[in-house]
């Protein structure tokens, strides 16, 4: 069965656009017009991926993202204008896995698209790093089950998004490198995606927020002018950076 993306847009010729270059590309696609009949559609029948304008009447995208975050994982690409910066940002910082700026190239859509799929479901041509042996990384508190897709520190589970976990895992299978914003870049997208380093700044404080609320403030390290590396990851650990 193909992937069910849900593009949500205030604009109908946008909606077609994108439904069409998906289409193209072998996924299935339903639309919503408004934020309120997107959270309906995906607590009725979950896609595998939201494609979510920011700026709507009505709902907003980033009430539409805090709503779906407080129930579902799903993956949520936002759409947003070039001078939205501030936006963007607070849709990653909300749980979203990625945005792409209007005016965007369909191109562009379908591969970010594509690039969260594949980290979601660990298909071929997926930009990770090797994996360990078996289906579980171990380090201190952390475990990471990296075919289910679960986070847990210390026994209790840690829900994060596609990408969170992605980055996580990169950081975990290698706990003794120091990762730049450029690497983790290349790791969760591949080389040639325009992610800015506030992105990634926003992936990190989520992910260390989500542990710290149990226990885990030293999970992640920032390494000044250069970047982050995974912590020690004992129960006792204090946050760095």
């Amino acid at each position: 069965m193909p992937h069910t993306i849900l593009v949500v847009d205030d604009d109908p010729h946008i909606r077609q656009l994108l439904v069409f270059a998906l289409g193209k590309a072998g996924l299935a696609s339903h639309e919503a017009a408004d934020g309120e009949e997107a959270v309906a559609m995906i607590a009725a029948c979950p896609p595998d991926l939201v494609i979510l304008d920011i700026n709507m009447p009505r709902m907003d995208g980033l009430e539409v993202c805090r709503r779906v975050r407080a129930t579902s994982s799903v993956p949520i690409l936002f759409l947003s204008s070039r001078d939205d910066e501030i936006d963007r940002v607070l849709g990653i910082e909300l749980g979203g896995d990625d945005y792409v700026v209007k005016p965007f190239s369909p191109r562009e859509v379908v591969a970010r698209t594509q690039a969260i799929l594949r980290r979601a479901g660990g298909g071929a041509g997926a930009a990770a790093p090797p994996e360990p042996q078996g289906a579980r990384v171990t380090h201190g508190c952390l475990m990471l089950d990296t075919e289910g897709w679960r986070a847990h520190w210390d026994g209790r589970e840690v829900v994060l998004t596609v990408t969170e976990f992605a980055m996580l895992r990169a950081l975990a299978a290698r706990p003794g490198k120091v990762f730049s914003r450029d690497e983790l870049i290349d790791r969760l997208h591949g080389p040639g995606f325009a992610v800015t380093d506030r992105t990634i700044d926003s992936h990190i404080r989520n992910i260390r927020a989500k542990f710290a609320a149990v226990g885990g403030a030293g999970l992640i390290e920032t390494r000044a002018g250069i970047g982050y590396a995974l912590g020690p990851c004992s129960s006792g650990s204090a946050a760095a950076g």
